[in-house]
């Protein structure tokens, strides 16, 4: 494996997805290397951009992969790319060892739908389930729930975009 500091990172799109309350879609990831613990399992849906692949298609593509939310409404997103380092220790258990973290590019969507829409446990496509939970939070519980690793970058996701969130 190539030195961490040499490994590019994952271009990859990040959702922040609202009620009408203005509560924020988390769910709970069913495994992964980086979980150290019970209480920071939760995320937003996130996923992978495509080679030649638009940020917000890819956005709305893992959406739909992984919650089965389509009834949606953009109402923001942040205009630079936000990035993350994974720890050094489990760099070789993600993504086969070929990143060093993730740079994205995140939005805020609306979601127009009932919760009825949000199906986790069949997600669309045939795609192997990401999240065996799921629950709205308010914005403000976002940082404390993730991985320590991704808190500044949520931190920041969140100040963009709590004046939406209200």
């Amino acid at each position: 494996m190539p030195p961490y500091e040499s490994l590019p990172y994952r271009p990859c799109a990040g959702i922040m997805v609202l009620n009408r309350e203005g509560l924020v879609f988390i769910g709970r990831r069913s495994s992964g290397p980086e979980h150290i613990d019970e209480t920071h399992v939760w995320q937003m849906p996130q996923g992978g951009i495509d080679e030649n692949e638009d940020p917000y298609k890819a956005a709305l593509r893992e959406l739909y992969e992984e919650t089965n939310i389509r009834s949606v409404q953009k109402l923001g997103e942040i205009a630079e790319w936000l990035a993350y380092d994974i720890p050094r220790d489990i760099v070789g258990q993600a993504w086969g060892g070929k990143y060093r973290g993730q740079k994205q590019k995140w939005y805020a969507l609306r979601f127009t739908g009932e919760d009825s829409e949000i199906d986790i446990a069949n997600p669309a496509g045939g795609h192997a389930p990401e999240f065996i939970d799921w629950r709205w939070v308010a914005i403000n519980e976002l940082a404390g729930l993730v991985v320590p690793f991704k808190r500044h970058t949520y931190e920041r996701v969140i100040n963009e975009f709590e004046k939406i969130a209200r």
